[in-house]
Parts: C-alpha cells; structure tokens; sequence
C-alpha cells in the first residue's frame, strides 16, 4: 500500500472494465450513500491518508483506529486496512461463530483500489493482501468482491446496483 511496501503471502486480485470516468468511479469508491446502495456497507471517512474509517453494515457500526485510510490519491490510487471482525458483525451477517472467531484472530489485512483512465472507461484492480496461508478472511473476500465489483459495475452503468440475497 504504502510507497516501497513488498507484499508477501497469499492475496486476492480482480480486474473490471466499468463504462465510467475515474472521477465518478472515485465517488462511488468513497461516499457512504454509494457504498451502501452497491456493497451494503456504508464507508464512512474523509479519505485522508491516516485517516480513520468507520464501517456501518447491517445495524452494526465498527469504529477502529486500526481501520485506516493508506493510500489516498484521488482518483487514481485508494488503500485502506480491512475492517475489524467482531461478534456483532458476524451475527449482522449471518456468519458461523467459529468463522468469526477464525476471522478475528488473523492480522489485519489491506485493500487498494487502482483506477486506470482508457478511453471511455476505467480499468479498475482490486487488490487484497496481508493473508497468512490458510486464511478465513481470504476466503470470505474471494466471493465477495466479484460481487461488490459486478454490483458496482452495474451501478455505474446503468444506475442500478446488483441485489444479492
């Protein structure tokens, strides 16, 4: 995330290709309205790097010091540290007490969000790394984000997010 940092261990990358502009796409990235009609997660901070993040999902806000903003270069370049795994996420959503606890004793992992301009669209590669082997945190992300991405997607072409039930 930061300049000069190596990632090592295991890690999650996926790519799309959204018809939108790196500015709309940085929008959607980083306002709680947005987050929460495509991710169902409301991301709230003032996206500085240092800056603190607080995650409202399903009734349950998780506000952390650790959960902070890394990289911030608007509209090219968002990183942060993923959210803190506590009890009352797990039961918001439906998670398996044993999975929660698997996922709370992990090091915190990062995401980063790159967004590259390409004549009438942005590539856009999420990257999620910092996993030990074996992670419980990995496996959640590896069928999540293909989701969040695709609902994002949709969102920002057709102003529409995915629904998932």
């Amino acid at each position: 995330m930061e300049a000069g940092t190596t990632i090592t261990g295991p890690q999650f990358v996926y790519v799309s290709y959204i018809r939108t502009s790196p500015e709309q796409l940085w929008q959607a990235l980083t306002e709680p309205e947005s987050t929460e009609r495509y991710w169902g997660v409301a991301l709230r901070s003032d996206w500085t790097q240092g800056s603190s993040i607080t995650w409202e999902v399903a009734g349950v806000t998780i506000a952390d010091p650790e959960q902070q903003v890394l990289v911030s270069e608007a509209p090219r370049k968002l990183g942060f540290t993923w959210h803190t795994v506590t009890p009352e996420f797990g039961r918001a959503v439906g998670a398996a007490d044993e999975e929660v606890a698997a996922m709370a004793a992990e090091p915190r992992s990062q995401v980063a969000f790159d967004i590259e301009a390409m004549d009438g669209m942005v590539k856009l590669t999420v990257t999620h790394s910092g996993f030990e082997p074996g992670s419980a945190v990995l496996a959640g992300i590896t069928d999540g984000w293909p989701g969040v991405v695709s609902s994002l997607k949709s969102m920002l072409e057709t102003a529409e997010p995915l629904t998932f039930s």
